[in-house]
């Protein structure tokens, strides 16, 4: 469905584009169309919303199945195509990156008040005006949330005060489980928090999963653990001295090929007495040095397994180059582009260093003792399947993620909607007040907040209508704390106070949220004409097989 420009001295826009491109312009064609597209990649991931919040099952394009609610995994995994939308799902994704929650509220958010601006431009009123009311009446929203902050974590070395902040951003990814995750990652994130708060890393806290066993027999190890044996004989080392290559430990190669003439039994004993006797130095220079487990990033030559297990030294191989930097970082060690013997300040180290077997998978386990501070914990997640352990491993994730921002601003705000009912009154008292066409953005502004305690609601099989009405009532009676209630049977139309049921939200997470949604849905507003170039390539290869 192509449409045309106004013919200047009779051609058209599209005879200044290469043929097969395409062209939309105009109010119902570019951008009813790009709000649209936005608004059904908002309804996808909007019944994911909350602690009743229902999962997806996505099959990528690897067919890898992916069952979970978690939006910016469901949106990823689709390869989200259309411009807009796609617009929306890069504010999400970059809300989970930067903050690691809150991006389903943003995806949500910003759809919503593309909703309300198509209803507006039904109406007649102009692009310029509802943009020009939206980003009034989100500079409002932003400095009313700023005063909406209700408790703040005093002591972020403290786990129960952790556990406090942190319980409802698992809880809306993994409800009923938060009981049990909550404590892990708090207590991980307290172990590796440094003595500058600000400097804490998300990397210093690690998930590695085990099959077999409960999610209640995962614990935290104060150390790494390696989801695979060792090589070799030697599993067990105490006060172990770890010297780190991101190499293999291989023979020396040449580089260029040669061949080699052996004219009797004598040069073939002593054909590769050299390259042994250049090995056994080798490895009887990094056992000098006192170092009795050596970590390789890449393959092991026979010889040096042998002379390694000749001096005793335990022998683990970590593939993975991520996983190596976080184990230096745990052992205070650094990883050697060379094979040798490592100087003093190269030496990591780690009170025991053993293999241990976990629910049928052989692990390497690298810790240190009850009390001892690390620099890196590892949450050790025992689940039955694949599906709920990569779950688990997500809002482990976003648990610390925030607690990353809780190093930044430590403020919390009333959660279950209570915050989005108080800000869309905010915004809809300034409305009251405005003059002009921008009023009608400002009202819609408000009126899309309703949008997420409504759905809370209504994934707890509620009214969505006849809980936002109650929670306006409770609100103007003063309870500014009062949320859904989703455990209420539907019947019902209850509301809880959320600061005293401990459902808390971050309150910059919330501010970011905000920001990006509404850059998105202004960004979208902003577009009046899509120009498609044609795309590149040829026609697409016959099908193999068949007459």
């Amino acid at each position: 469905m192509t449409s045309f420009a106004r013919n200047t001295g009779g051609a058209s826009f599209v005879d200044l584009l290469k043929d097969g491109s395409k062209h939309f312009s105009g109010v119902d064609e570019a951008i009813s169309r790009n709000i649209e597209a936005c608004m059904k990649l908002s309804t996808i991931v909007r019944t994911s919303l909350g602690p009743n919040g229902m999962n997806k099952m996505v099959v990528n394009h690897l067919d890898k199945i992916f069952v979970t609610s978690d939006s910016s995994t469901i949106l990823r995994e689709m390869e989200v195509q259309h411009p807009a939308a796609k617009l929306i799902y890069l504010a999400g994704q970059m809300q989970q990156q930067e903050v690691g929650d809150h991006s389903n509220w943003v995806t949500i958010f910003a759809g919503e008040l593309l909703h309300k601006a198509q209803q507006l431009l039904q109406m007649g009123i102009h692009q310029a005006d509802i943009i020009a009311g939206y980003t009034r009446a989100a500079k409002v929203a932003r400095d009313a949330l700023q005063k909406l902050a209700v408790t703040s974590v005093g002591n972020l070395r403290d786990q129960a005060e952790v556990s406090r902040a942190l319980s409802s951003v698992i809880a809306s990814k993994m409800h009923g489980l938060e009981t049990i995750i909550t404590p892990l990652v708090a207590q991980a994130c307290v172990q590796t928090l440094p003595k500058d708060v600000k400097r804490f890393s998300v990397d210093n806290v690690r998930v590695a999963q085990v099959l077999g066993g409960a999610l209640q027999d995962s614990s935290v190890i104060s150390g790494f653990v390696v989801t695979r044996n060792s090589e070799g004989v030697v599993k067990l080392v105490e006060n172990a001295k770890v010297a780190v290559f991101s190499v293999g430990i291989e023979l020396a190669t040449t580089e260029t090929k040669g061949t080699v003439l052996l004219k009797n039994a004598s040069e073939l004993m002593n054909y590769a007495k050299t390259e042994e006797d250049a090995m056994q130095k080798m490895i009887d220079e990094i056992a000098d040095t006192g170092v009795n487990v050596v970590v390789a990033g890449g393959p092991i030559h026979e010889l040096a397994l042998h002379f390694l297990e000749r001096r005793k030294l335990m022998l683990v191989k970590v593939v993975s180059k991520f996983d190596l930097r976080r184990l230096c970082r745990f052992l205070g060690a650094t990883a050697l582009s060379r094979v040798g013997a490592p100087t003093k300040e190269e030496i990591g180290s780690c009170d025991r260093c053993e293999v241990r077997e976990i629910g049928g998978t052989v692990c390497t386990v690298l810790d240190n003792s009850e009390g001892h501070s690390s620099r890196v914990a590892t949450i050790l997640v025992r689940t039955s399947t694949n599906n709920l352990a990569d779950d688990v491993h997500r809002s482990i994730d976003s648990g610390v993620s925030v607690f990353k921002m809780l190093t930044k601003d430590n403020r919390l705000c009333a959660g279950a909607g209570a915050v989005e009912i108080e800000l869309a009154r905010a915004v809809a008292a300034v409305a009251d007040t405005t003059l002009g066409l921008d009023q009608y953005g400002i009202r819609k502004f408000a009126e899309s907040f309703e949008v997420v305690p409504r759905t809370l609601a209504e994934n707890a099989a509620q009214d969505g209508n006849e809980v936002v009405s109650a929670l306006y009532s409770e609100h103007q009676k003063g309870r500014v704390f009062a949320g859904v209630d989703i455990t209420k049977d539907s019947e019902r139309c209850a509301t809880v106070d959320a600061v005293q049921s401990s459902i808390l939200d971050h309150v910059y997470s919330k501010t970011e949220a905000l920001r990006l949604a509404v850059d998105a849905a202004v960004t979208v507003l902003r577009v009046d004409q899509i120009i498609m170039a044609k795309q590149a390539g040829g026609p697409k290869a016959p099908a193999m097989g068949g007459d």
